[in-house]
């Protein structure tokens, strides 16, 4: 697979909620990073790591990536699009923009960062 080819099975992994797919994916030592000031952010390493993140996620907001785009720059696989749903502790509705950047060795995600409108979201979050 190509690198691209690789994010867009990921992405259709996260919607399945195929864990065994996304193991496959996922470097066992890959760290995954969002802003802090999120109830999910920080530094995220390996599957433990990953685990962790997305409970943290969804235990916090239940939503969808819309993706417009998928392209290599500098070295990295960039997806450019929008995350849209609800937060969970107060049903406040959001859609707001997001770009996320992998790193891709050998068919495996070895980094990912996932940027958000965060002001955006921490209004939603605080509604």
């Amino acid at each position: 697979m190509s690198d691209i080819e690789v994010v867009e099975r990921w992405y259709e992994a996260l919607g399945a909620r195929d864990l065994t797919a996304i193991a496959e994916l996922l470097h066992p030592e890959a760290v995954v990073t969002q802003d802090e000031r999120l109830p999910w952010g920080g530094r995220w390493v390996g599957h433990d790591g990953f685990l962790q993140f997305a409970g943290a996620l969804t235990g916090s907001i239940a939503s969808a990536v819309t993706i417009d785009a998928i392209f290599e720059a500098d070295g990295e696989v960039i997806e450019v699009g929008r995350t849209k749903g609800t937060v969970v502790a107060n049903g406040q509705a959001f859609d707001i923009p997001e770009v996320h950047r992998f790193t891709v060795r050998d068919g495996q995600i070895v980094a990912a960062h996932f940027a958000i409108d965060t002001p955006g979201m921490l209004a939603a979050l605080h509604a």
